[in-house]
């Protein structure tokens, strides 16, 4: 494994997804994270029928050593402090003023470490008239506009999995990377500042740019019917994907795939315009067609036609997909307490090299002795 941040030290006192998402993925670059938590407890995501190791928390911490700190107190604010010496990056996702409260405030660290990238991650940013609202993931969803594209009005409900923690973590993470390399060129310090709702407004670029280039207030079904995007039963009930864009092969393709070479002789889908005036309509019509065969056999037909396609796979059956299986897309490691551990790797690659090494999730205080002098590289 290529370890580009080699030699990188990431002080994480992050809770939930945000701020540990954001240093999960500095640590996938060889960072060496080090997670602040408290004592007893821990990362409140940590919490999971009785113990301190779910698979919320498995899932953005992994690759990264555990102390238990209470910064409140004298003792545990002189390590932190220690800690905070050598690092290169500090990175929280605490309410604004409340790293104050815990003696890690901007100006204290940076005080102690004049060299110190400072990140802050909050819901609506650290000043204004929602500073102080609290922020999780589909309150930032929907204050920048991005929910409203995922909802459908037949059935108004929350779905999919947490886009906006994610999303701000990569864009923190993004933020981190770019501080270290002025750091690195300059010697300039930066504090790193962003919200989820920054986040998520940036990551809806697309809506925003058609509002404000075609005055368009796009929906749940714009973009699928531009893109003639589709999902599709097959019969064994079994489902596919299909994304068939603009160029006018792939419509051929799929003609000659579904034996219905008179499809783009209907007025109603011989242009792309057409197909996306009448996406509706062209959807009753693959209806019934795919329901006469089988996923498998769809995917022979449509692969043999060169169309864009994909088994609409569940989470269980991604790992036996033959592609996952040639990447190595899954990785799997020993914990020394908790038993085998098994993870998506990182998806970068550097020189054909794939990252195939992964460190466990850390157990709650874990390297409380290897770290209790200061910072000590990963044993």
């Amino acid at each position: 494994m290529i370890k580009v941040l080699d030699g990188v030290r990431v002080l994480e006192h992050g809770t939930f997804i945000t701020g540990p998402a954001a240093a999960m993925l500095l640590a996938d670059l060889g960072a060496d994270v080090v997670k602040v938590e408290l004592p007893g407890t821990g990362d409140p995501f940590r919490a999971f029928k009785g113990g301190l190791y779910s698979p919320h928390y498995q899932t953005v911490n992994r690759n990264k050593r555990s102390v238990t700190l209470d910064t409140r107190q004298p003792d545990d604010l002189e390590k932190f402090d220690a800690l905070v010496r050598e690092a290169d990056v500090y990175l929280q996702n605490f309410r604004p003023g409340f790293a104050e409260q815990i003696g890690a405030g901007f100006e204290r660290l940076h005080a102690l470490n004049p060299q110190l990238i400072y990140c802050a991650i909050s819901g609506f940013g650290a000043t204004g008239p929602s500073a102080q609202r609290p922020a999780y993931d589909s309150v930032a969803q929907a204050a920048s506009g991005y929910l409203r594209l995922l909802v459908n009005p037949a059935n108004p409900r929350v779905v999919g999995p947490a886009i906006a923690d994610l999303v701000t973590g990569f864009y923190a993470a993004y933020g981190i990377l770019g501080a270290l390399v002025e750091r690195g060129r300059k010697g300039t310090a930066r504090r790193v500042d962003l919200s989820m709702f920054e986040a998520m407004a940036h990551f809806n670029l697309d809506a925003f740019t058609h509002l404000f280039s075609a005055g368009e207030v796009m929906g749940p079904y714009s973009r699928p019917s531009v893109s003639q995007s589709y999902v599709l039963e097959c019969s064994d009930g079994k489902w596919i994907a299909l994304h068939m864009s603009s160029p006018e092969k792939f419509w051929q393709g799929l003609a000659t795939a579904m034996e219905k070479p008179d499809l783009l002789q209907d007025e109603r889908f011989a242009t792309r315009e057409g197909r996306i005036a009448h996406q509706e309509a062209l959807i009753e019509v693959l209806r019934p067609i795919f329901l006469r065969h089988a996923r498998a056999e769809w995917c022979r037909r449509l692969e043999a036609n060169d169309v864009p396609h994909a088994p609409m796979y569940t989470t269980a059956e991604v790992p036996d997909d033959p592609q996952a299986r040639h990447l190595q897309l899954f990785v799997e490691a020993e914990h020394p307490v908790v038993g085998s551990f098994r993870t998506v790797r990182s998806p970068v690659s550097f020189d054909g090299e794939r990252p195939l090494e992964v460190t466990p999730p850390p157990l709650l205080g874990e390297h409380n002795e290897e770290l209790s002098q200061g910072w000590k590289p990963r044993t």
